[in-house]
């Protein structure tokens, strides 16, 4: 969108500089007049910090304090332009959150920046996933609030089931300033944040696990790429009831075919060091978007248990679900929300259609002069490993620094092992120790540096060039594969060429890399040239097209997901407001007195009110949990209506409707059945903990019976 409006105030904030700079003490900027905050806070950013923001930074603030998303290209000053817009809301009276994606990145900027709010008069603190519930309360007492997302989600849902008023730690959402927002609001979207109590030990078959190790690909059970499923062979079928003893599709004993494909999806579609690492003896998530561990992230459904069960690991405890909401639900909590990220663009539909969200790109302060080479093609992995590794050789013999973007943990230290059999001695940087990773960036840009990494996205850290690295051409960055979206590509391109800097990037892909088989299976990829290189212009059409596919599934997943969660959330702000009008008022009280007016007369005055507030609150909180399961059950077999050429989507509303009127109903008798019977103990889970939930790439159950059922009724 033009930004000429934020150029005039740019200019005029130009035109104070030298005013304001002779202020010996600086005053606290009219927020009336953008161009004398501006003026002001580039300014105390220049005192404070050492950093004089560039017009471009100050253009990225405006965008921000207009509630865009800034697309500000990496090197280009993010984390100031950040600052500036937050205090610039801090000093309108507005509480501020900056929500990035990880416990680093939110603490290493609140701190970095914390001289230039003080100057401000602005108050600054953060959390991170070790803090305490004195410390969060502190931070967010603050008009400036660091934290990654995932953990002001989970302060979220404690406060949920808070009893006592005193104990709520997060205020009212009032500004969402998004750090790697398309990360955050595009690809963590639909991630499910859980809180849980407890109810018993994680369960799954040791013995299904062997039986899978069994089975043959191409026999015994088929995998459907693009759809990341797997399911079984009319002949593996037989087979496992034979070895079973029993009627896999029996619709009245569906357990042991729900345990034999969790087993079998462990087996086929998980790999170690791809999907997920172990350590410490425990299973743990790798963050595809992020290439980090997922700290507390699980997978639903008996899978995460079925993946122990394959690692010979002990189950981890299970629990019922007391209250749930999506990154996407989070975030549209907030009145105003604004963002930045490197590659905002590529996802403005999105943007614009879940969040209301507009872009403005800003230009970089120099011209980019990095040179980005086309996609070099192979017709298998190994020609593309090996010409890999050749690449880097050849540029590490001149001195240049690499850094090398894998696609997963497998990959990044298969290919360590094959430049060390060179003589090489590469720097990883992956899920296995991704702690040190700040340190391991900065040093990527130094001469001589060899450093191969997982994603890029939101590591954090500026490559800065070491000395003599610019004549050389500056970082090389090459990719060993394109990913399912090319925004992530972009963001590995960006570490090199940051504020004019030389640099250059290039992607190795082979035909029969994953993004090909997966999304364009059916196409046939052209024949490589004498020299083992695919040139033909269709090779590099094939590459683009499973992209744009692999990135249109992923956004229609989005949008399924959001056309199922979106009556829930309705559902629950419902009864959030009913919920803290018990919490916060005498709404229990003056319900329970007319339901029952003798009890009521019975109980000591003293202590009535409250005895009535955790009787309501018990019923809401038991019924909403309850609510949570039926909803989560219905949506397991609404695929089924299909069959009877009925909507799944409408079907789903039109039954969670009904059910929420009569848990409505269910509250008000539990609530009453309790305050008659003061013998019943209001029991509560003897333990919470929250954690995410990774989504099923599988499906539901019934996703995949009814892909079974189809696919049966077409060959008939």
């Amino acid at each position: 969108m033009p930004l000429t409006g934020y150029q005039k105030t740019v200019k005029a904030a130009d035109a104070r500089a030298e005013r304001v700079a002779k202020l010996d003490e600086l005053p606290k900027p009219d927020m009336g007049d953008p161009a004398e905050f501006c003026a002001v806070a580039r300014e105390a950013a220049d005192r404070t910090l050492g950093l004089r923001p560039y017009d471009v930074q100050l253009l990225g603030t405006l965008a921000l304090l207009d509630g865009k998303v800034a697309e500000m290209a990496t090197g280009e000053g993010k984390t100031l332009a950040g600052a500036m817009a937050a205090a610039g809301y801090a000093l309108q009276g507005k509480r501020v959150h900056v929500i990035s994606v990880n416990d680093y990145l939110a603490r290493r900027d609140a701190e970095w920046m914390g001289p230039f709010y003080e100057a401000l008069g602005v108050s600054v603190g953060w959390i991170g996933q070790n803090s305490t519930p004195d410390e969060r309360r502190a931070a967010y007492a603050k008009d400036v609030t660091y934290g990654p997302v995932s953990e002001i989600g989970f302060d979220v849902l404690r406060d949920r089931i808070r009893t006592d008023a005193s104990e709520i730690i997060v205020p009212a959402p009032e500004v969402a300033l998004i750090d790697e927002a398309d990360s955050v609001l595009v690809d963590e979207a639909r991630v499910p944040l859980v809180m849980a109590g407890s109810t018993d030990p994680g369960n799954a078959v040791p013995e299904m696990a062997a039986l899978v190790r069994q089975l043959v690909r191409g026999y015994h059970y088929e995998i459907d790429e693009q759809a990341r499923n797997v399911y079984l062979t009319p002949k593996g079928a037989d087979s496992v009831e034979n070895l079973l003893g029993v009627e896999l599709y029996d619709e009245h004993e569906p357990g042991t075919l729900i345990e034999l494909n969790l087993a079998l999806h462990a087996h086929a579609l998980l790999a170690r060091d791809v999907d997920y690492i172990v350590r410490d003896g425990k299973v743990q998530l790798i963050n595809p978007s992020r290439g980090r561990v997922a700290l507390l992230q699980r997978w639903p459904n008996g899978l995460q248990a079925a993946v122990e069960a394959k690692e010979a690991l002990p189950p981890s405890e299970k629990g019922e679900i007391l209250d749930s909401i999506t990154v996407q639900g989070l975030i549209r909590r907030y009145p105003q929300i604004c963002g930045m990220t490197g590659t905002a663009v590529a996802v403005s539909e999105q943007l614009g259609e879940f969040y209301g969200l507009k872009v403005a790109v800003i230009p970089s302060n120099r011209p980019c002069v990095r040179k980005d080479e086309p996609d070099r093609i192979y017709p298998t992995v190994p020609d593309k490993d090996a010409a890999l590794v050749e690449e880097i050789q050849e540029a590490h013999a001149t001195g240049r620094p690499i850094l090398i973007g894998t696609l997963d943990v497998a990959e990044s230290e298969n290919l360590a092992k094959l430049l060390q059999r060179r003589g090489l001695e590469p720097v990883v940087l992956n899920a296995k120790n991704d702690a040190e990773e700040a340190a391991i960036i900065a040093k990527a840009g130094e001469r001589d540096a060899i450093t191969v990494s997982t994603q890029m996205a939101g590591r954090g850290t500026d490559i800065r060039l070491g000395e003599g690295v610019a004549e050389l051409g500056g970082l090389y960055v090459i990719g060993s594969g394109r990913h399912a979206s090319s925004r992530l590509d972009d963001q590995l391109r960006g570490r090199a060429g940051r504020q004019g800097d030389p640099g250059g990037s290039v992607f190795f892909v082979s035909t029969q890399d994953d993004l090909i088989t997966q999304f364009v299976p059916d196409e046939r990829p052209p024949a490589a040239d004498a020299d083992g290189v695919v040139r033909h212009r269709r090779g590099a059409y094939l590459v683009g097209h499973a992209q744009r596919v692999a990135e249109g599934v992923n956004l229609e997943i989005h949008r399924n997901t959001w056309r199922y969660t979106r009556l829930l959330e309705h559902q629950r702000e419902l009864i959030l407001e009913w919920r803290d009008k018990v919490l916060h008022g005498d709404a229990a009280a003056k319900a329970l007195a007319v339901a029952d007016p003798e009890r009521w007369a019975e109980l000591p005055e003293d202590t009535r009110d409250e005895t009535a507030r955790q009787i309501v609150l018990h019923a809401i909180d038991t019924c909403w949990t309850e609510h949570l399961a039926f909803l989560t059950d219905l949506r397991e077999g609404i695929h089924l209506r299909a069959l009877g050429r009925m909507s799944p989507i409408d079907e789903f509303q039109r039954e969670a409707v009904a059910e929420y009127k009569s848990l409505l109903a269910e509250v008000e008798r539990r609530s009453l059945e309790s305050f008659e019977s003061p013998e019943r103990e209001l029991r509560r889970p003897q333990a919470t903990w929250t954690y995410l939930v990774q989504d099923n790439p599988f499906g539901t159950e019934w996703d995949r019976i009814l892909r079974r059922v189809t696919a049966a009724t077409r060959r008939g």
